[in-house]
């Protein structure tokens, strides 16, 4: 049988590869081992990625972190927890990664000390993987979080709390509307958006003339909000000749989303049918999705 990821590897040859010489065939492989399909040898192939762990090649042990999260044995669960103490930030957070798809609890504590005690890196990666294992214990150790010297760890921590849907999360998080760095900022409104908090609407109108990357995100949020005070600026955005198609497109949905009787709502249609038309598959697809759930 062949893998997704490889059309020229075999199970076999898989775990032969994790041994061989040269390091890329190593990562191939185990990169490979991580789409094994039903009915093949999954204890075999978790045995030998444990063994890749100890790879000398941090890009080995890395890739065999993220293939023992997608195969979902938590036989795999030490082993990883040993890893998030390695020595190279890749397979720290490869480890996180795949301890929190795995969802075994007895990861919990060790990750709750991580995000609390390690390095940034970990601190980072362990925000989202607590939700992952267990969501109403990660209430506390993510409100702890809240406050780290790290931007990029008080991003995340907001955006954890975020995806609880807990409203208690709400008067942790929107202190970081007036964070000194970005990212808390924007993690912390699209957090409260999903929340249903109408403290998020200006901060992510703020966004919107920003880098794309942001704005579209801003944009998912604001439909999520679902005030309809964000039309105009979602309006602005969707005729800005500017903005690349698929922002506009995205805007048209959301303005529809939350104001379906504005003024620009027949123009934002009109152009939700033609970009289904569009000759650029992202650009028909997005537009086939937002109508669909407009219907």
């Amino acid at each position: 049988m062949l893998f997704p990821r490889s059309t020229t590897i075999t199970f076999d040859a898989a775990l032969r590869d994790l041994r061989a010489p040269d390091a890329r065939a190593r990562v191939a492989a185990a990169d490979a081992l991580g789409d094994l399909p039903e009915g093949e040898d999954r204890a075999a192939a978790v045995r030998a990625l444990t063994e890749a762990l100890a790879d000398e090649r941090f890009e080995v042990r890395r890739s065999a972190a993220l293939s023992l999260g997608d195969l979902g044995d938590t036989g795999a669960t030490d082993a990883l927890l040993e890893r998030v103490d390695d020595g190279h930030a890749e397979v720290r957070q490869a480890a996180i990664i795949a301890l929190g798809r795995l969802g075994d609890a007895r990861a919990f504590d060790p990750l709750a000390r991580a995000l609390r005690d390690g390095p940034a890196d970990v601190r980072f990666q362990a925000a989202i993987s607590l939700v992952e294992i267990d969501a109403e214990r990660s209430f506390e150790p993510l409100t702890g979080a809240v406050g780290d010297g790290d931007p990029e760890v008080r991003a995340n921590a907001a955006l954890a709390l975020g995806a609880l849907g807990d409203p208690r999360a709400a008067g942790w998080i929107v202190g970081l509307l007036e964070d000194r760095a970005e990212g808390p900022r924007f993690e912390a409104a699209v957090a409260l958006a999903r929340l249903g908090d109408a403290r998020a609407l200006e901060p992510l109108l703020g966004f919107l003339p920003g880098r794309d990357d942001r704005a579209y995100e801003a944009i998912e949020a604001l439909e999520a909000l679902g005030d309809a005070r964000a039309a105009d600026a979602l309006g602005d955005k969707m005729r800005s000749v500017l903005a690349p198609r698929t922002l506009r497109v995205r805007a048209a949905g959301a303005l529809l989303a939350v104001a379906p009787g504005h003024a620009l709502a027949a123009d934002a249609r009109h152009l939700l049918e033609k970009a289904k038309r569009a000759w650029r598959e992202d650009v028909r697809g997005l537009a086939t999705e937002l109508l669909d759930k407009l219907r």
